[in-house]
């Protein structure tokens, strides 16, 4: 699945994109050889909110050339190099002038940053600080072939339908361009649980979104305000390819079920605990979601945390800083929760008088005297102690302090021996 999931994303990651524009519905284009996903389109104009939806914003070219014909910034070398959503510009002008439209980072300078200018008309290029102090003094014919006009902001939207009408919320943003964390992870790898799902059959229902950073997340919760109440658990996934320990914000709640799942999630064959942080209002769509006037019950959840490791927003963030094994678990540690969400019943021990003879049930060894059980034996313990008929497994998992997919195998094995008893799945 890791190799699935990031073949995809080398498919996804040389595309252009931005809030609007050919980028978007090309990605929305690949992601139909998975899923059937809609493409929704929303006005530019149209108020969502505080905010208005842009002009449709195009790109042709983009480039920087010296008096000798030399092209010192090249848009077609990296979509990076042109910041989005530019006006457009044909113009002569000497080296003093241009320096005032270009970003590098002198502290990374191997690194082209990535800039954006969606709400002003502005221009700019983004290069590597190396190469910008190579630049003579000359004069630079300077060239954006861009367009802005009204058009349509679009964003990808598939539903897996479940039992009930409940929905779990899977949301990537799809705005950013040739960045392959920041979010050709994300957008890889719900497109590809989107297609793993299609084959099960779940109680919630799983509404998956694939929109522009704010503007998108905020174009939908203006089309879909009548219906928010249907919205039980989500998930915002962002930065979900490279190796570092994953880490987990809670909704603004700060104890929804999906808050204590992530708490009781593991990352990997090594079982890594998530680091769980505090909801805070800066990052990525959860801050929409979880604005006051929703409220809804939404984490995000990441690997490398946004703002925090060197490759974010620079060309570091490519093909190379992402890995099909980081994938892999990432993806694994998703559909855990899902289990988690899909799995939560409680349970009553039938044998509650002291414990049950675990060895006559095949349940442990008949040779006695370990310094150290399993954690299969430890959570059988655990499952039998708190199986009062008021417990759920999630319960069990955070009294325990162990994942809850170890509870959950524990009981279904409990269950299939008849020492435990199914008294009925837990929503909340």
């Amino acid at each position: 699945m890791g190799q699935a999931i990031y073949m995809l994303a080398c498919r996804l990651f040389p595309i252009c994109r931005s809030i609007t524009g050919k980028g978007v519905r090309d990605t929305i284009r690949i992601m139909r050889d998975y899923i059937d996903v809609e493409c929704r389109e929303v006005p530019s104009g149209t108020r969502v909110f505080d905010w208005t939806i842009p002009d449709e914003w195009t790109v042709r070219d983009a480039y920087v050339k010296d008096s000798s014909g030399r092209k010192v910034i090249d848009f077609s070398a990296s979509n990076l190099h042109l910041m989005s959503y530019s006006i457009p510009v044909r113009r002569v002008m000497p080296l003093a002038e241009l320096k005032t439209h270009i970003y590098t980072l002198p502290a990374q300078p191997d690194l082209i940053p990535y800039k954006t200018a969606y709400y002003t008309d502005a221009w700019g290029f983004c290069m590597a600080h190396r190469e910008f102090l190579k630049l003579r003094d000359d004069v630079y014919d300077v060239v954006i072939d861009t367009k802005k006009r009204p058009g349509h902001l679009v964003y990808g939207e598939y539903l897996h339908a479940g039992a009930s009408k409940k929905e779990v919320l899977l949301y990537a943003h799809i705005c950013h361009p040739s960045l392959a964390n920041d979010n050709c992870s994300g957008l890889a790898l719900l497109t590809c649980l989107a297609a793993y799902m299609k084959a099960t059959s779940t109680y919630y229902s799983y509404r998956f979104i694939f929109a522009p950073g704010t503007i998108g997340s905020l174009a939908w919760l203006a089309n879909n305000e009548h219906r928010l109440s249907d919205i039980a658990h989500g998930l915002v996934l962002s930065c979900i390819g490279d190796g570092a320990v994953p880490n987990y914000k809670r909704s603004r709640r700060g104890n929804t079920m999906i808050d204590r799942i992530a708490a009781c999630t593991r990352c990997g064959d090594e079982g890594i605990p998530l680091t769980i942080k505090d909801f805070s209002p800066y990052g990525y769509d959860e801050r929409q979601f979880c604005s006051p006037g929703f409220d809804l019950p939404v984490g995000l959840l990441q690997r490398s945390a946004f703002g925090t490791f060197p490759e974010y927003h620079t060309s570091a963030d490519n093909l190379d800083f992402i890995r099909p094994e980081h994938l892999g678990t990432s993806f694994r540690m998703v559909k855990d929760m899902i289990d988690a969400l899909e799995g939560n019943w409680t349970p009553l021990n039938l044998s509650p008088k002291g414990e049950p003879q675990l060895s006559k049930y095949g349940l442990f060894s008949v040779i006695g005297g370990h310094k150290i059980n399993s954690d299969r034996t430890l959570a059988y313990l655990w499952v039998l102690n708190l199986s009062d008929g008021h417990n759920s497994l999630l319960d069990i998992s955070e009294r325990s302090k162990m994942p809850f997919s170890e509870i959950a195998a524990a009981a279904a094995a409990l269950q299939e021996v008849g020492l435990i008893a199914n008294l009925g799945f837990t929503e909340q």
